[in-house]
């Protein structure tokens, strides 16, 4: 699977996968449950890389002193909204609101739709933000920015 970045509102922004074909309801299943999973996540707050101190820790985690304050300190880095995951041919379309998330959480969903790809469902291509010629972006009716972007 090839990742490509494009231009990105991080407050509009669409998320495109290529399929190698197009894709099963079972392969559309399992792809609507990797960006419903990764969205809950991020409207709580897991994609925050202001508190990662786990990572931080590296692979000495037996007894690990958490700091409870400090994480509580932070900023909150929260996932805004999400649309419906759409299908056109061999393509499929996210609209998302990354809102304060950190860049974390592309990487997490970079790293999931990658592991999809080895195991299960035949990923072309990843792009993230932009639009397709072919299939014309509107003002998504959730954006808190429109025009914005």
């Amino acid at each position: 699977m090839q990742v490509r970045f494009r231009e990105i509102d991080p407050f509009n922004c669409w998320i495109w996968l290529r399929f190698g074909e197009v894709p099963s309801q079972g392969e559309r299943n399992y792809v609507d449950g990797i960006f419903d999973s990764w969205y809950v996540l991020g409207r709580l707050g897991g994609f925050n890389a202001e508190n990662l101190q786990v990572h931080e820790e590296g692979d000495q985690l037996s007894w690990m002193s958490y700091e409870n304050d400090d994480a509580g300190s932070v900023m909150p880095a929260l996932m805004h909204n999400m649309g419906q995951l759409e299908y056109q041919q061999e393509w499929a379309r996210c609209w998302i609101d990354l809102g304060t998330s950190d860049g974390i959480a592309l990487d997490v969903l970079i790293n999931a739709l990658r592991q999809l790809d080895s195991d299960l469902v035949q990923l072309e291509e990843l792009l993230i933000g932009g639009a397709n010629e072919d299939w014309p972006v509107e003002e998504h009716p959730d954006s808190v920015f429109p025009g914005m972007g």
